[in-house]
């Protein structure tokens, strides 16, 4: 067999290099990302059409398997080794991640309820509009997860491009931008101001459309997964088509080089095309150097602490 396939056609729209022909290898590590992501939305909404589904595994699904997993993986088929963690720094992603998990999960899931989660669903049953996403198929579950994700995604957007746009909301950003290297525990290191933005997104999607707990946890089962591997310290490529619309992790580890040109760019997470209509695309596959100002690895208190930092001392870290 050749080690060499089909010419692969130039992005008009984003204005990449046309390539030759991808390597099998190339191939091969396109494929994990859009397998694991959308496979992971097809088993949460089997499990929920077939009634299968039990919040034991559907933890285990969302929350237990995707980390350790991917931390596994890492190790295995490391896309840098100078991005591989310490055991120092894991335990600082550990605790970002117990405190994401405490906010984000109760939104997927009714395994536990705070009061995050419950204003969220009084949010959505307040929606003015006569329209509800309550559909009971599996592919109505996933193309209505699909529709939630998008209008939150082109929300997250601008939220996003006016923090990297703007000192003043950057330094609510910055803590996510300070790290070094990338890998899977890492997409949670959000400051805690910041959240107050995020949750914009998802409350005027389930407003808008009224979407149920099935819609919502096929839709967060698309953002566990591909938000941990767009932060992974995996070979992955990105492939085309699927690309052109869903975010993947090679894109999304220019948005976080230390060059500004790529970091200001690719603002999707989940949606990369809002980046591609409005002309904040960027299409390079490789990076140099990951994080912002001086590039040095910040304490967990320095992290917590940048939002309140004077303009100097912000842009001089």
């Amino acid at each position: 067999m050749s080690d060499q396939v089909e010419d692969l056609p130039k992005d008009i729209v984003s204005g990449e290099p046309a390539r030759k022909a991808w390597t099998k290898k190339e191939v091969i590590w396109a494929l994990p990302q859009p397998i694991l992501v959308l496979g992971s939305m097809f088993l949460v909404a089997t499990m929920i059409t077939e009634e299968w589904m039990h919040h034991e595994l559907f933890a285990a699904i969302m929350i237990v398997v995707p980390i350790p997993l991917l931390i596994f993986a890492e190790r295995i088929w490391t896309k840098r080794k100078d991005w591989l963690l310490e055991p120092k720094e894991m335990a600082e992603d550990a605790f970002w991640l117990a405190f994401a998990g405490l906010l984000w999960v109760p939104l997927y899931s009714d395994f536990y309820e705070t009061p995050i989660s419950e204003g969220i669903k009084a949010v959505r049953d307040m929606t003015p509009l006569q329209v509800s996403l309550e559909p009971a198929s599996m592919l109505g579950l996933i193309g209505s997860a699909l529709l939630v994700i998008s209008v939150s995604s082109f929300v997250y957007y601008w939220l996003h491009r006016v923090q990297h746009e703007s000192l003043f909301w950057w330094r609510m950003h910055a803590t996510h931008h300070h790290i070094t290297k990338m890998g899977c525990m890492r997409g949670d290191r959000t400051h805690p101001l910041e959240y107050i933005a995020l949750f914009m997104g998802t409350p005027i999607a389930l407003a808008l459309f009224g979407a149920s707990d099935e819609v919502m946890a096929v839709a967060g089962a698309f953002s566990i997964w591909n938000g941990t591997l767009n932060h992974s310290n995996l070979p992955l490529k990105s492939m085309p088509v699927y690309n052109w619309f869903f975010a993947t992790a090679q894109q999304h580890h220019v948005h976080h080089a230390l060059v500004l040109n790529q970091s200001n760019s690719n603002y999707g997470c989940n949606i990369i095309l809002w980046d591609r209509l409005f002309g904040t695309y960027c299409g390079d596959e490789e990076v140099g150097q990951i994080g912002a100002g001086k590039a040095v690895p910040l304490s967990i208190k320095e992290q917590l602490a940048l939002a309140f930092y004077p303009n100097e001392k912000l842009t001089n870290l």
